[in-house]
């Protein structure tokens, strides 16, 4: 059995429904101070992603030295470098999709797997999300109809639903545009013997 470090609902549901015996277990740190600490650092969103996915990992390693833990997280990164956190408020969010509107950004998506207390594998993957322009009765239309299912979505978008409407074109897997690498991580698991191969 896989443990995940996390409480994403969507990122159980990605592993479950790819058939992986998979168990929840939220590692609840404070990922904030972290992400500003490394920030104030000047790292980049892929160190960012790295570093708090394997954080994520070890905590719940730590109390679970014998299971294999995956931690995960995603960095939003405009061109400019300029990093996107969760929206906070619909306001928030009507403001990230103005500023993301018509230009070109990159989810970065990092998988550790952590094992007796030590990251034993780690994989990240690259989006590269073209977003069309979106006028300001769309964004608001949008977040107003859309707040409660996009809320916790880096990006303030629920790609696998009404959110394909804001693309122009995206390259890269769409598991990673959902919050995993997950075709990596499936390779994993069947190295491991987690899954048949």
């Amino acid at each position: 059995m896989l443990i995940l470090a996390s409480q994403s609902n969507s990122r159980l549901s990605m592993l479950k429904r790819a058939g992986v015996d998979v168990l929840a277990q939220p590692s609840l740190f404070d990922e904030d101070s972290v992400k500003h600490a490394m920030r104030q650092e000047g790292a980049n969103a892929r160190m960012i992603a790295d570093i708090l996915a394997e954080q994520k990992a070890l905590k719940i390693s730590m109390k679970n030295p014998d299971a294999l833990v995956l931690g995960a997280d995603q960095i939003l990164a405009l061109d400019d470098g300029t990093m996107l956190d969760k929206a906070e408020t619909p306001e928030e969010a009507i403001e990230q999709l103005r500023i993301m509107s018509g230009k070109i950004h990159r989810l970065i998506s990092a998988a550790v797997i952590c094992e007796g207390g030590k990251a034993v594998w780690r994989h990240i993957d690259i989006a590269k999300m073209d977003m069309r322009s979106l006028s300001d009765s769309f964004i608001s239309d949008y977040i107003a109809q859309h707040w409660g299912a996009v809320r916790y979505n880096v990006g303030c978008y629920a790609i696998e639903d009404e959110g394909a409407q804001l693309f122009r074109k995206i390259e890269g897997s769409l598991f990673t545009v959902m919050g995993l690498p997950l075709l990596a991580i499936l390779d994993y698991c069947r190295i491991r013997g987690l899954l048949k191969s």
